[in-house]
This record gives structure tokens, C-alpha cells and sequence, in this order.
């Protein structure tokens, strides 16, 4: 993770500054707040600012006026059954603010959930820094045979080798060329001054999709654990796996209940049809249950004996 002193010195500052507020604030996040947790080769996450906790979910559902005399485990049990019974618009009364650093093809997929609020650093007005992503050896995988968007077996010896090879190849050249075409050095500087450059905004189509982009990231709670259901999940890309990951520890931090929650019920829970609870009902009742008389597909059939730890 490339963080320069200029950069450092600026944390340091942000972090030394306080602020009086009659606002709910959270020990656990107000330590983490502006630091930057490293992701990927270049990457980071940290967080910025957030309102809300999960008092505040609690304090929404109810629509009252303050916490009250309500015990903690009154709390945590109306939030779980809020989790439980996906309820959302007491989850989007908080709101998260990170700052990330991350591949341009990360972000171009991390830019389909649209429920959120994004300012991503214009390569339009400013010069991107020479800092691209070179997967590790033990995420350099093949495609897998049985999934389009998935990886199957890993690359090694020679194969991975010229592989990262082609990645920093490619990478490097195209930033010379990007770098050439701008007529500028990385700190904005004329290189010749007697020649033009390439407007900005033309010469950065010229770059890779590993080069690293950052943007200001903003979420309410609700939408933030969809996101993180779908990205933290075990089959979601690796490299937004990640993020998804580095965040996941912050919203512990910082909503420990409604986390906790979400954990059991979401992301380490799963989903039946009604078929398939009721094939489960059947085998519960000790009725002998196969694929072909059930009703399923093959592979809805391979998925369900799958959760239910059985083979076949």
C-alpha cells in the first residue's frame, strides 16, 4: 500500500482533531477512524465518517424519542428479529463514509450496486499515480471449466510466471505511453515544453483496468449489508472479496448487534425454496427422498444436499 508522508502526515492531523457533539459516538470506530487498512498490493480502505449505531436502528424502529430504560438484550433481540424478518428503513438510519483505493476492474464492478453515493477521482483533472495491480501467485488461477465467471485451477511454473510477466508488461508500457501522450510527468510537469499533450481526459483510455482509481463511498447500513452478502461471500471475485472483508471488521466495530445479526442470517445463512423445505420436511418425517421424485433440478438437488452436509 503506497501511503506517502504528505498523506501519513494528514491522517495523523485528521485523527489528532476532536470535536464536541451531542451526537451517539463509537469507541471501537472512533479509534479506526482515517486509518487506512491495506488491501491488495496498493490498496486500502478506511473510514471516513459514519452516523448512527445500533442504538439508532433500535431507537428507528421504535420512532422514539431516546434509548430509554430498555435493556441491551432488548435491543439485540429487536434487532435480530429485524435482521430475521429483513426489515430495511431502520437499517438505513445509518450511514458510512470510507475512502478506497482500488483497481479500476474492481471498481467498474463494485459500481453496479447502485445504492450508494460515489466521487471517484477524475483522471479527466488529475494524473494517475503508477501503481497497478499484480495478483499473488496463489490468487493467479485459470478459468474454471464449469463456471463462466469463476476460477478453477491454479497457474504454476512457467505458465504463471510469463503470465505476471505480460501483467507488468503490459501494465508498465502502457503507462509510458499514457505518461508519453500527456507530455507530462507524474507531478503534472511539462516533459518537453516546446510540445503539446494529449488532453487528459483522451489519454487515460490508453491505461490498464489494474491500474488503481479511489473514490469517496458512501451507504446507509441496509444497503452496505447487501453489498457486503453479496461481495464477502466465498464465491464472489477475490479481489473485491477483499474490501468486502476489511469493511466487514469496521461495521463490527461499529455496529457490533446489528453485525451479529447479519452474520447469522444473512451471510452465513442460506435460502429454501418451498420445494426444497419441503423435500426437508419429508426427510425429517423419515420418508426416503431422491432427486428424480423430487421435483428438483440436478443441480438444485446438488445444492441442497450441499447445505444439508450430504452427498449426492
Amino acid at each position: 500500500m503506497a501511503i506517502t508522508a504528505e498523506q501519513q502526515q494528514e491522517i495523523e492531523a485528521a485523527r489528532a482533531a476532536e470535536g464536541r457533539t451531542r451526537r451517539p459516538t463509537v469507541p471501537a470506530l472512533e479509534a479506526m477512524l482515517f486509518q487506512a487498512v491495506p488491501v491488495l498490493d496498493h490498496g486500502f480502505v478506511r473510514v471516513i465518517d459514519y452516523m448512527g449505531d445500533d442504538a439508532a436502528i433500535v431507537q428507528a424502529a421504535r420512532v422514539s424519542y431516546g434509548r430509554g430504560t430498555r435493556a441491551a438484550n432488548e435491543d439485540r433481540g429487536l434487532i435480530r428479529y429485524l435482521m430475521r424478518h429483513r426489515h430495511s428503513t431502520p437499517f438505513e438510519m445509518c450511514e458510512v463514509k470510507f475512502h478506497i483505493k482500488l483497481p479500476i476492474f474492481v471498481a467498474r464492478q463494485w459500481i453496479r450496486h447502485r445504492t450508494s453515493n460515489v466521487n471517484e477521482y477524475s483522471a479527466r483533472y488529475s494524473i494517475l499515480d503508477r501503481e497497478f495491480y499484480i495478483p499473488a501467485p496463489e490468487h493467479l488461477a485459470a478459468q474454471s471449466a464449469s463456471n463462466r465467471q469463476g476460477r478453477g485451477e491454479l497457474l504454476e511454473g512457467e505458465e504463471a510466471a510469463r503470465v505476471l510477466d505480460l501483467l507488468r508488461q503490459d501494465a508498465a508500457r502502457n503507462y509510458d505511453h499514457y505518461i508519453e501522450m500527456l507530455n507530462e510527468d507524474e507531478a503534472g510537469q511539462p516533459l518537453d515544453p516546446a510540445r503539446q499533450g494529449l488532453a487528459r481526459e483522451l489519454a487515460r483510455m490508453n491505461l490498464t483496468l489494474n491500474a488503481y482509481t479511489q473514490w469517496y463511498w458512501k451507504c446507509d447500513l441496509h444497503n452496505l449489508f447487501h453489498f457486503l452478502s453479496l461481495r464477502a461471500d466465498p464465491h464472489a471475485q477475490y479481489e473485491i472479496r477483499a474490501y468486502a472483508d476489511a469493511m466487514l471488521a469496521m461495521v463490527e466495530a461499529w455496529v457490533p448487534i446489528a453485525h451479529g445479526a447479519f452474520r447469522d442470517y444473512r451471510l452465513g445463512a442460506v435460502t429454501l425454496s418451498s420445494q426444497m423445505l419441503g423435500i426437508v420436511r419429508r426427510m425429517l418425517a423419515g420418508e426416503a427422498v431422491g432427486q428424480e421424485g423430487s421435483g428438483l433440478s440436478k443441480r438444485e438437488w446438488r445444492e441442497l444436499m450441499e447445505v444439508l452436509g450430504r452427498g449426492g
